[in-house]
């Protein structure tokens, strides 16, 4: 997944749930709020909101819809959040990482807790064997890599130990650490 030169075009945008289909999800229809999401990912709020903005990890459960309104994230989407920060860490490019986001979706993997995401700071390449591995490392450049399976495993963890809603609650139950909230209900009563 090198970087073409032509830059982001806009393109129709395949559901998120795609690039995670072959995994069960283990939450159910279960939603997480950005705070939440943002503990289970190791982001920044801003972060998250500015990728649900530009379209790279939307909330598959519920979209904001206007001020005060709150996203739901799915576990699948809280899952793709911890890929794009550990790229990001690992000095990748936002539009690299769009890119490679983009390529698994398409690719439609069959099993991606035997994908390996290498990157060596600059580009993003899928690995599913270790012929492919070995072919990429002896070029002698340091790479960095992301077993998709160590971390879905990791925000299984995580999420087993925060709180999430379910979709249909007509009024969303208080969440430890939901500060916003708990402002405006001091504000109102």
């Amino acid at each position: 997944m090198s970087e073409s030169g032509d830059g982001m075009r806009p393109t129709p945008r395949p559901t998120q749930d795609a690039l995670f289909d072959d995994f069960g999800t283990p939450f159910g229809d279960v939603g997480y709020r950005g705070v939440t999401a943002c503990k289970a990912a190791g982001i920044t709020y801003r972060q998250l909101d500015y990728w649900a903005r530009t379209g790279l990890v939307e909330p598959s459960i519920r979209g904001a819809a206007g001020s005060g309104s709150q996203r739901l994230y799915g576990f699948r989407d809280i899952l793709v959040l911890k890929v794009v920060k550990r790229l990001l860490d690992t000095g990748v490019s936002l539009h690299q990482i769009r890119l490679a986001i983009e390529h698994l979706r398409e690719r439609g993997v069959e099993d991606l807790a035997q994908v390996t995401l290498l990157s060596d700071g600059a580009s993003v390449f899928e690995c599913t064997s270790p012929t492919e591995m070995f072919d990429l490392l002896q070029g002698g450049q340091g790479v960095f890599g992301i077993a998709l399976g160590k971390v879905w495993q990791e925000v299984e963890g995580s999420l087993a130990h925060l709180p999430g809603e379910s979709p249909d609650e007509a009024t969303p139950a208080e969440h430890p650490g939901d500060e916003l909230r708990a402002r405006r209900a001091a504000r109102v009563g």
